[in-house]
Parts: structure tokens; C-alpha cells; sequence
């Protein structure tokens, strides 16, 4: 959930006015928060993670499953507690939970009331307290409502009713032929956001997934279902016009990408230096953990020819007019601009010796007047780079009310511009005068359907990094090979089919002799990076990740407990378990009412709900997905 303000949301057309103020002001922000703790240490190592739910509506007699529009209803209640604690550090101290509303009116979005401390022992409390976020959501849901873990909504978008209560796709601010304005977050930041996005870039955004061609998938694909010549909005005719591309599943608003869920975790580190060190050195794992939390493989009702939601939300916010994509000369715009505020990283940032000049191998684009103006303030010319790099966008909600505002209390400017830079990694500077330390989030893996995979993802990604930090790992590969990774993540069933660019060599001193960039990388196998390689030349993250448990004399019990969630991410990498998107294309295949045409009808998205909510409550078994570990 990004920056949520209270006011007055400018029309682009007065926001762009603006543009310059701000970045100004954001930049003036960040120095006044970096001179303040740039030097502080020994803050606590703390994490915590992030859950995105969706709230769905069953109609039995029709056997629909639909999205409720109910959310902020039940948030009232969930988020009693904290506003009732709020002033009061010893109560807030004792929450067990925190709830945030999310872009979608269907969303709700889960965390622990407090962050868990960087101790092992508070590993075993992840798995319990995602079981109370679900079993409090669930006891504020109708006989008919069910609280399930889904990435992407099968039939988010398609003809008929997928919501509750249902509305027409006919608002203003998204313009959509398949999606009503009702189904986003009232909160003036959202349509404001959503509109602007159309309005910068100057028609709808354009999401085009490759369909997947069963047998009998016409070749080549053309929907027949999207209404090319309503006639409502000038928007409309974008696309019979070469918007929506043949052989695509073509989606035309934000909601379609940021209507996804996902599994994000932050991390307080002890220092700046250790939080541009995790920074970096997570930012390689990435796309590995993208491709092994795969969980979406249908938009708008279609089987798609991907499994993950990346690209998907990558288009749904991308902003850029013609000529930031390159696609004419720049007249208007400052910037040609080769990605979509939602994308991978574009470079690494650490002070760390491992860094070499030849992994930030991508011709960044930033704006050299404030990558100049932060240097001349004291800012490390990598660090100043990234937030110059950050600062090419424009802000695309401005407060009238917040326009002017005191820099030295305030980060409103800065984290408008940070909010809405949505990459696989986010540096987040503390807040002003807080107690808060240097964070960073990781932020590319999928929501699976257990509360027992989600703390396995979670626990194995915060034992790395304690790994990462204890062995001095390092995974540094050149950020165009992380792009192309993320490529391949995508893939359907990459998890088992895919090789990905991953270093050779983890464990390296400053010492070390160093040759050529491209003889430290190779193409591997997921269940090589994970597991190692038959020969020993690898020895997988896996068994480092045990290593570095050994190292530390871990009681039995608590080993017991983690070998659990490690070896469902073993099994996950060498295949022996398959994904949560090779589930649901399964389930899809086979089910009695499915033609072989790509299509999942409404009868078959009302099973495949029923069944994964079943599996998150624990009530029916699947053991290709779970094996025995849950």
C-alpha cells in the first residue's frame, strides 16, 4: 500500500504544473532524512511480511463465484484494534495483526501488528499468525463469503458478473470496457491515480498476455467478447485500433495488474550500508523466487501462455506517452524511458567491494541535475544515481492541500515519487523523526493458497538473507541478465522447464583474482540454485541456507520446524511439487465442462474458487502441490 494522503487530487492537467515542486521538494526531503541518519547504526534487525487476500462472493444457485465489494465494511472492524491503540506505545506493542485496504475495493491486505525480531525463535510464530489474519477476516464474512489467497482472479474483467454487488463497466476514471470504477478503493488517491495514468500517457493503458493455445484455441486468437465499438468513451476504438494484439488476452485498466496479490516482505537492517547490501544482493534472487511462487496463469477468463503477474501489473501502471516509449522524438517528454514504473531494478547500489563497475551493465536513465544536487550534498554518486534514476517519473497525485509543505517533518513529495516506483526491490529510507530504521522490501513473489507455503517462502527469504549477512554471500550477476531472468520467469511452468543466469561462485573475498564479468555466471536450474549441482560445483542456497542454521546451534525444535518449510521449497525446485500455477492450469484442463479452447467458463472458475479456498482452510488435500508437509 502506498502513500495515502487526505485532500484534494488534482486533474493531470494541473498536477503536471507541479511536476517540477515536487521532485524539488522530494529531493530536498531526502536529504534532510539522509543528513539526519545516515550514520546511524545498530538498529534492530527486524522483519515482517505482507499478505494480500481477496474476499469472494458465492452465488450457489447460479454457481458463480464473484469478488466482493464488501472489504471496507469488514476493514472497519479489523482495524479497530490499531485506532484504538493508536497514542498509546504499550498497546500498540501487544497487536497481533494490521490491516491496510489495497488498490482493489476486493482486497485486503494483512500483516503482523508488530515487526518480528531477527531471532530465529520468531520464525515459529509466522505460520500462526497468518492462520489468525485469515481466521479474523473470515469471522467478519457472510455464510456465502470466503476469504481466499488468489494472485489473479480468473474472471476478473469477463462478460457477466464477477462482482458483488455488480455494477456496469462504464466510469470515467478508468474508461474500461470490462471493469466499473466500483471496483476501486474510494480513496480519492485511487481513481485520481488511475485516471492520470490514462491521461498522461494519453489513451488506456494496454495489457496484452499471450493466450495459450489448447486444441481447440482458434488460431490465431482474436476475443471475440471485448465490445470494440461501444461508443462510450473516445477510448473505446483503441482497441479494434491495434490496442488488443491477436494471439494476446487484451485488459485495458489498472485494476487488471494491481488487482493481483502477492507475498512481500520488509526488512529493517542495521545500518544504511547493510541495507544497500541486502538491497543488492536479494535483487538477484528475485526473479528465481517469481518463477517458484508462480500462481497466475489466467487473466480475463483465458488460460494464459504465462504463469506470473509481473508484466501484467507492468503494463497496468505504465504511464509513459509515445514518446518515453521511444516510439516517437521527444518534443514534450524529458526522457526516453525503456520500462514501466513497475519493473525490475535498473541498478545495484551497495558500498560493498563486490560490486564491480560491469554489473550495472543497463544505460540508466536518470535526471543528472538531481543525481548532481544530491552529490553536492554529500550523497555517494551510486546512491544519488538511484534516486535521480527514481525522480524521471512524474508524481501523479498531487494534494492541492499538501503542495506546500515544511521538508524538514515532511516526506509527503518524496515518498510520492517512491510510492509509485514499484520494483522488484524497493530502498526505503526512514521516516522523519522516527524510530524507524533503513528498510528494504522484497517484493516479486506470488500469494500462494496455504498459510503454510506463505510462511515458507517468507521464512526461506529471511533465512537467506541472515545467510547472505553471516557468509558475506555473493550474488551479484549483470542487471541485464536479472531483465532477462525475469523473462524467463514468466514462462509457463519455468520453474521446472527454465534455466536462469545465476553466479558461480557465492562465497568470493575482496581478494580474489577477478577475470571477465561473463565467466562468473551461468545458466542453472531453478533446482540446481536451490538444491545444488549433481557435480559440487554449486552447493545451492538450500544447503547454505542449513549451514548457516548449524552455525548458530539451533535447538532441535526449532530445526524440526524450519526443515518443514525448507523442504517444501526443495521440493517446489527440484519439481518433485509443482506450482501453484501448474495447479490451477491442471485443474482447469480436467474439469469435466472445459473444452480445450482456453476459455474458464463461469462453471469452472466456481469449482476452481471453491476448491482453492478449500485448500487454504485445510480441507482438501493435494499432494503434488503440498506433499505430506502440510
Amino acid at each position: 500500500m502506498g502513500l495515502l494522503s487526505l485532500g484534494t487530487p488534482l486533474h493531470w492537467k494541473d498536477a503536471k504544473g507541479y511536476a517540477d515542486h515536487v521532485r524539488r521538494n522530494g529531493i530536498e526531503q531526502f536529504l534532510n532524512i539522509y543528513r539526519h541518519v545516515k550514520d546511524r547504526q545498530r538498529d534492530r534487525l527486524r522483519w515482517g511480511d505482507e499478505i494480500e487476500y481477496m474476499v469472494i462472493s458465492y452465488d450457489h444457485e447460479n454457481r458463480n463465484a464473484r469478488l466482493s465489494l464488501r472489504v471496507f465494511e469488514i476493514l472497519e472492524v479489523l482495524q479497530r484494534e490499531e485506532n484504538e491503540a493508536q497514542g498509546d506505545p504499550e498497546k500498540m506493542a501487544k497487536l497481533k495483526t494490521a490491516w491496510r485496504p489495497e488498490y482493489g475495493r476486493f482486497m485486503i491486505e494483512g500483516t503482523p501488528g508488530v515487526p518480528y525480531d531477527g531471532d530465529l525463535s520468531s520464525l515459529l510464530k509466522v505460520e500462526s499468525n497468518m492462520k489468525l489474519r485469515r481466521a479474523l477476516v473470515q469471522a467478519q464474512l457472510r455464510p456465502n463469503e470466503a476469504i481466499v489467497c488468489i494472485t489473479s482472479f480468473p474472471r476478473l474483467g469477463t462478460l457477466g458478473v464477477f462482482l458483488d454487488p455488480h455494477h456496469e463497466p462504464n466510469g470515467d476514471a478508468c474508461r474500461s470496457l470490462f471493469t466499473p470504477d466500483e471496483i476501486i478503493n474510494p480513496h480519492a488517491r485511487f481513481p485520481t491515480l488511475t485516471a492520470n495514468i490514462r491521461r498522461r500517457r494519453g489513451a488506456k493503458v494496454a495489457i496484452n498476455m499471450p493466450v495459450f493455445h489448447d486444441v481447440n484455441t482458434p488460431r490465431p486468437f482474436h476475443d471475440p467478447t471485448i465490445p470494440v465499438h461501444r461508443g462510450l468513451f473516445p477510448e473505446d476504438e483503441e482497441a479494434a485500433a491495434g490496442a488488443a494484439l491477436p494471439d494476446h488476452i487484451y485488459m485495458d485498466a489498472m485494476v487488471f495488474g494491481m488487482g493481483c496479490a502477492c507475498l512481500q516482505i520488509t526488512f529493517q537492517a542495521c545500518n544504511i550500508n547493510e541495507a544497500r547490501r541486502l538491497y543488492d544482493q536479494m535483487a538477484p534472487i528475485g526473479p528465481i523466487m517469481l518463477a517458484l511462487t508462480a500462481a497466475a496463469p489466467i487473466f480475463r477468463g483465458y488460460l494464459a501462455d504465462v504463469d506470473c503477474r509481473w508484466n501484467v501489473i507492468a503494463q497496468s501502471v505504465d504511464d509513459r506517452p509515445r514518446e518515453e516509449r521511444g516510439l516517437e522524438p521527444l518534443k514534450d517528454s524529458r526522457f526516453v524511458i525503456n520500462k514501466s514504473r513497475y519493473d525490475s531494478i535498473d541498478c545495484y547500489i551497495s558500498t560493498d567491494s563486490q560490486l564491480r563497475p560491469e554489473y550495472n551493465d543497463l544505460d540508466l536513465v536518470y535526471d543528472k541535475d538531481i543525481c548532481q544536487r544530491l552529490m553536492d550534498n554529500g550523497v555517494d554518486e551510486l546512491l544519488a544515481r538511484h534516486v535521480a534514476h527514481l525522480f524521471i517519473r512524474d508524481p501523479l497525485v498531487i494534494f492541492r492541500e499538501l503542495v506546500d509543505q515544511d521538508n524538514t517533518v515532511s516526506s509527503d513529495h518524496f515518498e510520492n515519487l517512491q510510492s509509485t516506483n514499484w520494483q522488484t526491490m524497493r530502498f526505503k529510507p526512514p521516516p522523519p523523526n522516527s524510530d524507524i530504521g533503513w528498510r528494504v522490501e522484497f517484493r516479486s513473489m506470488e500469494i500462494q493458497m496455504t498459510d503454510f507455503e506463505n510462511a515458507a517462502f517468507a521464512i526461506f527469504v529471511v533465512l537467506l538473507t541472515r545467510a547472505m549477512l553471516s557468509f558475506g554471500l555473493n550474488f551479484y550477476i549483470p542487471v541485464s541478465k536479472m531483465d532477462e531472468n525475469m523473462r524467463r520467469a514468466h514462462r509457463r511452468d519455468a520453474a521446472r522447464t527454465e534455466k536462469f543466469y545465476f553466479r558461480k561462485q557465492v562465497m568470493t573475498t575482496p581478494g580474489d583474482k577477478l577475470g571477465p564479468v561473463e565467466d562468473e555466471y551461468e545458466l542453472m536450474t531453478i533446482d540446481e540454485i536451490f538444491n545444488g549441482k549433481a557435480d559440487g560445483s554449486f552447493p545451492g542456497l538450500i544447503p547454505i541456507v542449513n549451514s548457516y542454521l548449524n552455525s548458530i546451534n539451533m535447538d532441535v525444535e526449532t530445526g524440526c520446524h524450519l526443515s518443514r518449510y525448507l523442504g517444501l521449497v526443495r521440493a517446489r525446485a527440484n519439481g518433485s511439487l509443482i506450482t501453484t500455477a501448474s495447479w490451477i492450469r491442471q485443474f482447469v484442463q480436467k474439469h469435466p465442462a472445459y473444452k480445450h479452447d482456453s476459455v474458464v467458463s463461469q462453471e469452472i472458475n466456481y469449482d476452481l474458487v471453491r476448491a482453492m479456498d478449500e485448500i487454504g482452510r485445510g480441507e482438501r488435500a493435494v499432494p503434488e502441490l503440498l506433499g505430506n508437509f502440510a
